[in-house]
């Protein structure tokens, strides 16, 4: 696959830079955006401006998009003018987007019943590591399709893994990002709370940082030792301890009418767990609550929380 020209929809920011990793890497490229500016550089550089995708694709049996959203990815695949009308036999449709994981299912039924095959492969990184090519590409569909297109992946990203069947990638993607919006939202409570309290903004974040919240490696040692495998007895940090400083902190917010809605829906968990007769259990054992109320138990027995925890610092 490597002798065809490489396809890319989407040449904004994110895409922008994904697409000239890729030309940069040596690949001749067929390119298209709503915005034929966008496209200036890679054409100076020897890509083709397509008119629309169904070209792109009838021109490439790897394409590639970066879009916004949702609306747009279903336009790209499905629309007039789509891929869905060059599409080919053999032709693989990769998604870079963060977008739905229903979505990229429905596109991969009706690619296949043209014979071409679709993964989503969301990234997780900003700008500035894709343009050194560090990036962590989640992949969702085929092993062997991952395998046709990994060189192409590899000009930007260098964590490549297949997270499952098609949608996986994005349901994983969503998942982290997710969590990474709850874990801004908390750190920002707890600096308001930390500088209405009198302290500097700088001595607070320090202290974040180097406790057991800044090395973020305790979480890649202790969730899979505890949650992943449903183990919380015999624990250093108990869930007594865990509730006592929650609502110390949360005391303080009410005292100095600092608003801490994530902290105040933690110490209900808390509080649940609690009556729960958990007291003695691990701090982290609140997550059977959430696996409860889910309906769902998540274990992963063979993760090693030793090669979690060296794999985040080599990759800080």
């Amino acid at each position: 696959m490597s002798d065809d020209p490489i396809g890319f929809i989407g040449l904004g920011n994110m895409g922008g830079a994904i697409a000239a990793r890729v030309k940069g890497a040596g690949y001749a490229m067929v390119v298209f955006d709503i915005r034929a500016e966008a496209a200036g550089s890679l054409v100076q550089a020897g890509a083709r401006l397509a008119a629309n995708p169904a070209e792109v694709a009838r021109s490439c049996r790897v394409v590639l998009s970066s879009l916004p959203g949702p609306v747009q990815v279903e336009q790209v695949a499905l629309g007039p003018g789509g891929l869905i009308e060059g599409i080919g036999p053999g032709s693989v449709y990769v998604d870079l987007s963060s977008s739905s994981a229903s979505l990229i299912r429905r596109i991969a039924g009706e690619f296949r019943a043209k014979g071409a095959h679709v993964l989503d492969a969301p990234l997780s990184g900003g700008r500035e590591e894709l343009l050194i090519g560090k990036q962590e590409v989640m992949v969702g569909g085929n092993a062997d399709v991952l395998e046709q297109v990994r060189p192409i992946l590899a000009t930007f990203g260098d964590q490549i893994f297949l997270a499952g069947e098609i949608g996986a990638g994005t349901v994983v993607k969503l998942a982290h990002n997710m969590a990474m919006r709850g874990l801004l939202q908390i750190v920002a409570e707890s600096m308001t709370l930390g500088v209405k309290a009198g302290v500097e903004a700088e001595t607070v974040w320090e202290g974040i940082r180097r406790g057991l919240f800044g090395k973020m490696s305790t979480l890649h040692r202790t969730l899979p030792q505890s949650s992943l495998r449903g183990e919380y007895d015999h624990a250093s940090y108990t869930l007594a301890l865990a509730y006592k400083d929650q609502v110390l902190a949360t005391s303080l917010g009410r005292e100095l009418n600092v608003p801490l809605p994530v902290a105040n829906l933690v110490e209900q968990t808390l509080v649940h767990a609690m009556n729960r007769g958990w007291g003695s259990k691990a701090s982290s054992v609140p997550f059977v609550l959430q696996e409860e109320a889910a309906d769902v138990e998540v274990r992963a027995p063979h993760i090693d929380p030793e090669k979690a925890q060296s794999y985040i610092s080599i990759h800080p």
